[in-house]
């Protein structure tokens, strides 16, 4: 009951890795990502939620190009220091507006990922869903002491 409690509040006051339809690539040494050959520093915070776990939020940048024509994007990761039980929650913003909204889980190794479409094709008349500049906010519960893991 305290998890759903917990998890309530967490998905009621925030809502987010890394996704691509063009080209995105993480630098895991320099800790910067790379969109249409700009370079973004991800943004990343632990909010303790009690002295064992904490919320990690990552915001990073995601471009959906005019000319592009993949249907699928995603967002994919690993936590190292994931606490079991809690889906990586995941908004997708233009501007201010909150577009898109998903959850997805965790495998026990950490991993994750969330497919979502960036095109619709209906009768063959082709529309974008998503198109432009957009952040990304990911939050995922994580362990604030690495000896806990």
């Amino acid at each position: 009951m305290k998890k759903i409690i917990l998890f309530s509040c967490i998905f009621a006051s925030m809502f987010i890795l890394f996704f691509t339809v063009n080209p995105v690539y993480a630098h895991p040494h320099s800790g910067q990502i790379l969109i249409d050959g700009h370079t973004h520093e991800p943004q990343t915070e632990i909010i303790p939620l009690n002295g064992i776990i904490g919320l990690e939020k990552s915001t990073v940048y995601f471009h959906s190009p005019e000319e592009n024509s993949l249907p699928w994007a995603f967002v994919e990761g690993n936590i190292v220091k994931h606490v079991e039980g809690y889906p990586v929650i995941i908004q997708i913003f233009k501007g201010n507006d909150a577009v898109h909204f998903a959850q997805t889980s965790v495998e026990k190794n950490g991993d994750y990922e969330y497919r979502f479409r960036v095109q619709n094709s209906d009768n063959g008349y082709t529309s974008k869903i998503f198109d432009g500049n957009y952040s990304v906010k990911i939050f995922k519960v994580v362990y604030l002491n690495q000896n806990l893991v």
